[in-house]
């Protein structure tokens, strides 16, 4: 449990460093087509780190993630029925599951400035929320352990 904590807070780390990021980035007032595709990297980026966390404590609770096209639904979806995360918060992040999905098989010129800037401005909100309710969900687990 203890390598789970320190990978957790090392992928915490780097997400939060890129969140500070993409916040000087939507504080620009006008967007190029670049620095959207820039403040959609950042996001990527965001979205890869929930994931990340969400592997690695699933992995940590014995489940195997089958490579398949439905496996990033699949971590999301499995995550929520084994309380890592709440129903809330998977409802939440779906979003951001789809903006990856259209970020990977699209192309950085179709970025629509509105849809793109909603999510950033959530991103940070969303987070604090993941990362709260994994270090409960690890915390837990490792009192169980102890006891």
């Amino acid at each position: 449990m203890d390598e789970l904590r320190e990978n957790v807070g090392a992928e915490r780390q780097r997400v939060e460093t890129t969140l500070v990021e993409l916040s000087n980035a939507i504080a620009r007032e006008r967007m190029s087509t670049v620095e959207l595709a820039g403040i959609a990297t950042f996001l990527l980026n965001v979205y890869n780190g929930v994931e990340n966390i969400l592997k690695q404590v699933l992995r940590a609770e014995g489940v195997r993630i089958r490579a398949s096209e439905t496996w990033h639904i699949e971590v999301l979806n499995e995550a929520s029925v084994r309380g890592i995360i709440s129903p809330d918060l998977r409802r939440d992040l779906r979003p951001f599951l789809g903006f990856r999905h259209f970020f990977v098989h699209g192309y950085g010129y179709m970025l629509e400035e509105a849809p793109l800037m909603d999510l950033a401005n959530r991103a940070s909100t969303v987070w604090s929320r993941f990362i709260a309710e994994v270090e409960r969900f690890v915390a837990e687990q490792s009192s169980a352990e102890h006891d």
